[in-house]
């Protein structure tokens, strides 16, 4: 049986998904799954189990009904039996319309936007925890007939990645802390002031035995990184410099992962590493929590209006970001030390 599995997104919805796929095929060894999503994250699924293929699209190759039409056709060609739209938008409902209408079973996501709306909502707030975009991919493949126990590790199945694709970076060094920090996101409710971000750095460096690991995208944020490394030999800004193969085998070795909730503390759960997680106006009942992360390690405000986005994109309501403002260096380094207390 062939399976097409579409998710296009950002880069954090996506690597989501790589957990629940792994285990689907590898539960399922004779089901052959294609997954269509934006080309530039193929590196997630390299590491996939034998049934598992990747099609990378530019959607500006494929824009309006017409465009999406044709790469229906194009799909079509490839005789799936059934469609597991795991992103539910305009343009993937399209999609699978034109599927249904050929005669191919389908199943999309959902995403839970009611209940979603209400753990939002500024007054009044349910605050309950809500099921994790994990468990909503699996419910999506158990409806097409594939219930699926979402056992994962890393993509690298309990090994490190290969550390020729950031040597020219660093090399392990032995009794060597490696500290991985993603302070920026796509959202402001979702990235930490540059003076906190300054001060966890210069607390971090008063241990020798840290090195420190900066990641970003953009040439805004490696600006900015690069001006938070200036004159600090314990810290590398690894930003712009690695294909995100090689950013993937980095995050391997960190022993920790400070990340806002981004896309990088999704990376790292991908690769088995323990995640100082921060959030601001976003909050870990949303289900957003990367893959095998405790809450314990969440750093986060205890303030009624929190969570007030999903995704960290709506005006502060208060206009002055307590949420992350009010959160301490720290906060966060301690986060960082107790994980490592066991060390003599």
């Amino acid at each position: 049986m062939k399976l097409l599995a579409i998710r296009f997104s950002a880069l954090g919805d996506v690597a989501m998904t790589v957990p629940v796929i792994d285990s689907l095929a590898r539960q399922y060894p004779d089901l052959s799954i294609t997954i269509l999503s934006k080309g530039f994250v193929a590196p997630l699924f390299a590491h996939m189990p034998a049934n598992v293929q990747f099609k990378g699209v530019n959607l500006n190759d494929y824009k309006g009904l017409s465009g999406l039409y044709r790469l229906f056709k194009e799909l079509k060609r490839e005789q799936f039996d059934a469609i597991a739209d795991i992103h539910d938008v305009l343009r993937t409902k399209i999609l699978r319309l034109f599927f249904a209408l050929s005669g191919v079973k389908i199943a999309h996501i959902d995403k839970g936007r009611k209940e979603k709306k209400a753990l939002c909502q500024p007054k009044s707030k349910h605050m309950v925890l809500l099921k994790s975009s994990f468990q909503r991919y699996a419910d999506v493949f158990q409806s097409l007939g594939f219930p699926v126990k979402v056992q994962f590790h890393s993509i690298f199945d309990g090994e490190k990645g290969n550390a020729t694709l950031f040597d020219q970076l660093a090399k392990p060094v032995a009794n060597e802390r490696w500290i991985g920090f993603a302070p920026f996101a796509t959202h402001k409710g979702k990235i930490l002031p540059i003076a906190t971000t300054t001060e966890v750095i210069n607390l971090l460096c008063e241990d020798k035995h840290n090195q420190l690991f900066l990641f970003g995208g953009g040439q805004e944020e490696i600006k900015q990184l690069n001006a938070l490394a200036e004159g600090k030999s314990q810290v590398i800004v690894v930003a712009g410099k690695l294909k995100m193969t090689g950013e993937l085998a980095l995050m391997s070795y960190l022993d920790v992962m400070i990340s806002m909730d981004s896309a990088n503390m999704h990376l790292a759960s991908l690769v088995g590493i323990p995640v100082v997680s921060i959030w601001g106006a976003t909050h870990p009942y949303a289900g957003f929590m990367g893959w095998g992360q405790s809450e314990n390690l969440a750093v986060q405000t205890a303030l009624s209006c929190r969570p007030c986005s999903i995704f960290g994109n709506k005006p502060c309501m208060r206009n002055d970001y307590a949420c992350l403002n009010d959160l301490t260096a720290q906060e966060i380094v301690s986060k960082v030390k107790s994980l490592f207390l066991h060390e003599t």
